[in-house]
């Protein structure tokens, strides 16, 4: 099988059938990254990071994988989207604010049990940077080396933001739970209640 790196090539290259496979690899947790962070432009965010990606092959010099790479293309065109939508908090730091703050309307993501829909409400209420940083740790399963890399910051920034995102997560958790025990619930198996909202959104 060859390696995103050879698609990538490849595709720049012309190769269609190279740029097909790699959207095929990568669609789903493209698409995921984007699902609980907006209200109904997924596809078009989708579609413009793989455009954008293109364009920016040249850039790409192999230090970090394709991976890292492609979600921090993401993270920049989730920013430039909310920049456009808040144009009357402009002096604001896009990462202080939450999903919530921005106008998004409930997550579409629908699922039975109370745990994974606390989850995902506390998630949209947390700051943006937390909730991206949480997400990635979570459902794509991606280190703080990683995580470093798409936010172009220290691997030990990286795991403090981690812990601080944990910490304020939990806090929603307890203002968004109806019941104490639900709260409990889900913060105790943040892992499990995490999997399954990602198998859910397969």
């Amino acid at each position: 099988m060859q390696s995103d790196e050879e698609l990538l090539l490849g595709w720049k290259g012309g190769d269609r059938k190279a740029g097909n496979e790699l959207f095929q690899r990568h669609f789903e947790p493209v698409r995921r990254f984007f699902v609980n962070k907006t209200d109904g432009d997924v596809a078009e965010l989708v579609q413009n990071t793989f455009v954008r990606c293109l364009a920016a092959v040249e850039r790409f010099e192999g230090r970090s994988s394709f991976r890292t790479f492609l979600f921090a293309i993401a993270h920049n065109l989730l920013r430039e989207h909310y920049r456009a939508r808040v144009k009357d908090r402009r002096n604001e730091d896009l990462g202080d604010l939450s999903v919530a703050d921005m106008g998004a309307g409930p997550s579409t993501v629908l699922h039975a049990k109370q745990e994974q829909r606390v989850l995902l409400r506390a998630l949209r209420r947390i700051p943006m940077a937390d909730q991206v940083i949480l997400e990635l740790y979570y459902w794509e399963k991606l280190t703080a080396i990683q995580i470093g890399e798409i936010l172009k910051v220290p691997e030990n920034t990286a795991r403090s933001r981690i812990r601080n995102g944990k910490k304020r997560l939990k806090e929603a958790i307890a203002e968004v739970a109806d019941e104490p025990g639900i709260a409990e619930s889900t913060s105790n198996d943040l892992d499990g209640w995490a999997e399954k909202i990602r198998a859910g959104m397969g």
